[in-house]
């Protein structure tokens, strides 16, 4: 029986899409690669390592794309008619375009496949392995040890751009910074996604007012951005795993199976605007990224005399936001310019997209209202009236919160009318506008040289008994050692009798007067709590300091990830996002190096610089606008107390309250001794017992009575160690 001619022309089109995906080789499965990648590695294999590593990379890719263009090309083939023919029932129509789509997609990957596609399908934990870049972490190391050295940078740079959290490619990546023979062109992301690097390139010509320019790579993003986004949807029909779902497929009833998956589909097509808008690397994603594109282009084509264009980019972000006052302002501007006649309409391609999230976001609203589905909205713009009432409630509260997490300018602004300072003698030494930025400030005398020296003291008698490192190499310069003490720690070692009492008592007191100093000047009508409190000590390596060229601690900023590439600091996990500000009380100078300095968002550009001395503090927010770091120690060692504040009393230092608790406990001791001491010397002077006149001290001469009395066998405790220190 021929074939029919509709059947002719899918073969024919499959025959299309095999010979542009395809090549003359079979594709072998990337997770087999992978794991024989793995072996070779581990067996110091490094030649068959860096191929089988590259292979299973370029399969991995290939498939990809395999899926992208087989999904595409079927929709365009196995179109859905408008009804089915008289008397036909609806679920025969319905059902043959899909059997249609299922042949049309399992020929084309068939053939893109060499027949065989299941054999591609990974384990979940590979599909990750690929997602996060992971072969690029072993590559690189193949790639050095064959002196490959390009090669093994731009793998190393690759994987790094996805994981700046991982700290041995952070050292990697330094050592190769400082490597001699390594160019600067040789960093760079081999995944590298063209909508974020246009993106990035369009921001920082738009900040530097150079309107043409951002114009061109902003258009760029926004055309890439949606081709990123239609690749994503395309693969949301393959293969998903929904975490969560505990119910068997079996359990289901043909329509109630099809409606879950097919919800299923709908809410992964609605999460790829999150996918686009996510930096690699990042958990945070840029809010309202496609809208934000067309308020930017609004701005910059008007700046460059092009006001039909701006019209209609204003009109475009009119679509997500119709009632936004800042933008219709903006279109009567524009409509002036250009004429009462002159037609504005927004773009096609974008009212398209609206229309098309609108109606998902309606199928899967009412699967959660009747059919208990659950729903994460990524889109701020969807119209309250789409929401389903039994979740408008949330909705609001979600908008509030972000509303009021959003940065207060006047808040900021009121700020800056400082109280006076709760302690006398402390001095303002600069301001936040002699230190070339914002929320910063720098006050000396805060402690005194005997005080310094005291604390000094407690953490030279800490050394390795501490914690942080204890005394190891930093773990952000292999040029320096690394001590840390936190207060309950030293608090224990003096209950301990390792350290002086007084001395651990100290360092709670002068963190204390250091938050209340902070307080006072920036928040005096909010209070703060401790988040982390540290004496922290570097010391310079001796005979590493030669050529050195790394920093004693990299510029970052304290509650945020920066980014200095994309002019940005990514308020997410790993970063302490409870962080609101900070403050470093240095003890002393008698080190080379160490200063502290302040930078611009890139990381690069040093906007001021505070050197330590005993007495100092430094306070600044926590935020992306104080990225800072501490230049290389080259010799000596430079002690200082970093302080680290919240207003969430959530997110108070549980150790401190311990601390406080311990001081507490001692206190009350030594008062029940004081009164016994008093209570023995009236005894003894009402019996005569005592030859001797009352002495003037008598707490004094009553424990040196019982000291000699412990002396007598050897013995002193502890306890009474610690009083005659007292």
């Amino acid at each position: 029986m021929p074939a029919s001619p509709g059947r002719l022309c899918r073969h024919l089109l499959l025959l299309l899409l095999g010979f542009s995906l395809g090549s003359c080789s079979p594709l072998a499965p990337f997770d087999l690669l992978y794991a024989d990648g793995g072996r070779a590695y581990f067996a110091q294999d490094w030649p068959r390592a860096a191929e089988l590593l590259q292979r299973s990379l370029h399969s991995y890719a290939r498939l990809q794309d395999a899926r992208r263009q087989c999904q595409r090309g079927c929709q365009a083939e196995a179109g859905w008619a408008a009804r089915p023919p008289l008397g036909q029932p609806w679920e025969t129509g319905f059902f043959d375009r899909v059997l249609q789509r299922a042949e049309c997609l399992e020929e084309c990957l068939g053939r893109r496949l060499d027949g065989q596609p299941s054999l591609h399908r990974a384990a979940p934990e590979i599909q990750r392995d690929f997602e996060e870049r992971e072969p690029y972490n072993y590559l690189q190391v193949a790639f050095f040890k064959l002196k490959r050295l390009d090669e093994a940078v731009s793998s190393a740079h690759t994987f790094f751009v996805a994981n700046p959290q991982h700290l041995q490619m952070r050292e990697d990546m330094e050592k190769y910074q400082r490597m001699a023979g390594v160019k600067a062109e040789s960093f760079r992301d081999l995944e590298a996604m063209p909508h974020w690097v246009a993106y990035e390139a369009g921001l920082h010509h738009y900040s530097a007012d150079d309107y043409q320019q951002a114009v061109a790579e902003l258009e760029e993003s926004l055309s890439e951005g949606l081709l990123a986004l239609q690749d994503c949807r395309a693969l949301c029909e393959g293969l998903q795993e929904e975490e969560g779902e505990e119910e068997e497929e079996t359990q289901l009833g043909l329509y109630e199976a099809i409606a879950a998956h097919y919800i299923q589909v709908l809410k992964c097509r609605q999460k790829c605007v999150l996918d686009i808008s996510t930096k690699p690397g990042r958990v945070s994603s840029v809010e309202d990224f496609i809208p934000s594109h067309f308020d930017l282009l609004q701005f910059a084509y008007d700046q460059v005399g092009k006001q039909a264009l701006a019209a209609e980019c204003a009109a475009t972000y009119l679509l997500f936001y119709p009632s936004d006052e800042r933008i219709l302002e903006k279109m009567k501007q524009y409509q002036t310019a250009l004429g009462a006649e002159a037609s504005v309409v927004p773009r096609e391609v974008i009212r398209s997209y609206v229309r098309r999230s609108l109606m998902e976001k309606k199928l899967i609203y009412y699967a959660v209202e009747h059919l208990g589905k659950t729903f994460d909205d990524p889109d701020p713009w969807t119209p309250e009236e789409l929401i389903p009432e039994s979740m408008k409630a949330k909705h609001r509260e979600d908008q509030e919160r972000q509303r009021l997490e959003a940065p207060d300018v006047g808040q900021q602004q009121q700020q800056q009318q400082r109280g006076p300072l709760p302690f006398e003698g402390v001095t303002i030494t600069m301001d936040s506008q002699q230190l070339n930025g914002s929320q910063r400030v720098v006050l000396d005398r805060v402690l005194t040289e005997s005080e310094c020296k005291d604390v000094l003291r407690l953490a030279k008698a800490a050394g390795g008994s501490g914690d942080g490192y204890r005394g190891r190499r930093s773990p952000h310069t292999p040029h320096e050692r690394f001590e840390g003490l936190t207060v309950l720690k030293a608090l224990q070692l003096a209950e301990e009798g390792t350290v002086n009492w007084r001395d651990a008592k100290l360092l709670l007191q002068a963190s204390e007067k250091s938050r209340e100093i902070v307080e006072s000047y920036f928040t005096p009508e909010k209070k703060l709590y401790f988040s982390f409190t540290h004496l922290v000590c570097r010391t310079a390596a001796e005979g590493e300091q030669e050529g050195r060229m790394d920093l004693s601690h990299p510029v970052h900023a304290d509650n945020c990830l920066l980014d200095p590439e994309g002019n940005t600091c990514w308020k997410e996990p790993p970063a302490y996002i409870y962080r609101d500000y900070s403050a470093i009380l240095y003890l002393n100078d008698d080190f080379q190096g160490g200063n502290l300095f302040f930078t611009e968002m890139d990381a690069v550009t040093v906007t001021a610089q505070v050197r330590p001395k005993c007495g100092r503090l430094v306070a600044f927010s926590s935020g992306g606008e104080n990225p800072h770091g501490v230049w290389a120690v080259t010799r000596g060692r430079r002690c200082a107390i970093a302080l680290w504040y919240t207003f969430s009393p959530e997110h108070s230092e549980q150790e401190r309250s311990q601390a406080e608790e311990l001081v507490k406990q001692k206190e009350a001791e030594q008062e029940e001794s004081h009164l016994d001491d008093k209570e023995n010397a009236e005894a003894g002077r009402r019996t005569g017992d005592s030859p001797e006149p009352p002495a003037p001290k008598g707490r004094a001469r009553s424990a040196g009575r019982r000291s000699k009395q412990h002396s007598e066998s050897g013995v002193q405790s502890k306890e009474q160690q610690t009083r005659d220190e007292l």
